[in-house]
């Protein structure tokens, strides 16, 4: 049970870096949205990846050519599929406001991350065998419903504070955060698929908290070349994003940015660090639920930086008590996890 609620501790700590990694990329100024994300990408994606395996691996390029071309495409091609996911995840916002878009794309990725990995192995069946695995499959759909609630609150809130979302179109922005969700699952996909190379670490002595850091060269690779591709396809095609006005501001504003997107990008590196780190003390047959509880726990501690950066300040209170209903669903959700799990 202590492992369970480390795992629990420990995805609660990967959420809530993602939750916040963007409030340093934010306070950017002057430069391109595509700029900063792509210097935020350099670190989250290329440069601390490869760091860490350089560190955990005693030969890190037969590490990878050990591991065969077939099973590096394929993890690599989940993380280019949680890249196209990233990149419609900004449209999702346009269209149908934050909050919303928020909660039907992660909601719709934590069904499909969580759910189709356990189907493909044949192991959903059994998890109705069996009171723990029941009480998961509950833990899931509750966390389900704790993304709505706290997804309904949001978007009440930005209704009382804009009045109307500007481009709002619900038939299209629907369609776009299914599609954002289903692509965004490709995390989970890929996390899955590069098992192997979770235990080739493991046979190398590498500690079973870092094990599957290894795999994130291939998946994040993965989804850098698609971010990256966008990025730069847009600084190029339009002029008044161009690269070199960006990086010709003042020197002073060029190292505030790049400290401030770096800062950004080492954040979101790390909710996946933990991620790895939660994952490991959960048992192998209920690893499906990592997903869930990053996903859930990730709406709750985006509803609580919320809170604390006073973005709910002026909101009526309905909308607020909505928003700790929600939060208090999650927390059950992921209670109700811990117990199946332990069981």
């Amino acid at each position: 049970m202590t492992s369970v609620v480390a795992g629990i501790g420990w995805h609660v700590i990967g959420a809530g870096m993602a939750a916040s990694f963007y409030a340093p990329i934010e306070k950017v100024k002057k430069w391109s949205w595509e700029t900063t994300w792509a210097v935020a990408g350099f670190f989250s994606w290329i440069l601390l990846p490869i760091g860490v395996s350089l560190i955990l691996l005693p030969d890190f390029r037969g590490f990878y050519a050990s591991m065969g071309p077939h099973l590096l495409l394929k993890v690599a091609l989940f993380g280019a599929m949680w890249g196209v996911g990233n990149v419609s995840y900004g449209l999702t916002m346009r269209h149908l406001g934050m909050s919303l878009g928020i909660g039907v794309a992660i909601g719709v990725t934590l069904v499909v991350g969580t759910l189709i990995p356990p189907i493909m192995h044949g192991q959903f069946a059994i998890l109705f065998e069996t009171r723990g695995g029941l009480l998961t499959i509950a833990g899931v759909v509750v966390a389900l419903l704790g993304v709505a609630i706290v997804s309904y609150a949001g978007h009440q809130k930005e209704l009382q504070l804009s009045g109307e979302i500007r481009e709002f179109n619900l038939t299209l922005g629907l369609l776009l955060a299914v599609m954002c969700g289903i692509f965004s699952s490709g995390m989970s996909f890929a996390i899955d698929a590069a098992k192997p190379m979770e235990a080739a670490a493991l046979h190398l002595g590498v500690n079973p908290l870092y094990a599957a850091l290894p795999s994130y060269v291939c998946i994040m690779g993965g989804g850098a070349v698609i971010n990256l591709s966008y990025c730069f396809i847009r600084l190029a095609a339009l002029k008044r994003l161009s690269l070199r006005e960006d990086l010709s501001q003042a020197r002073p504003v060029l190292m505030r940015n790049a400290a401030l997107a770096a800062t950004g990008g080492i954040m979101w590196y790390l909710q996946f660090f933990f991620y790895a780190w939660g994952a490991a003390n959960i048992p192998q047959h209920l690893s499906f639920v990592n997903w869930m509880l990053h996903m859930s726990i990730y709406v709750l501690c985006g509803a609580l930086v919320g809170l604390a950066l006073g973005e709910w300040k002026g909101v009526s209170s309905r909308p607020i008590r909505i928003l700790w209903v929600g939060i208090a669903v999650i927390i059950a959700a992921a209670n109700l996890v811990g117990l199946g799990v332990a069981l």
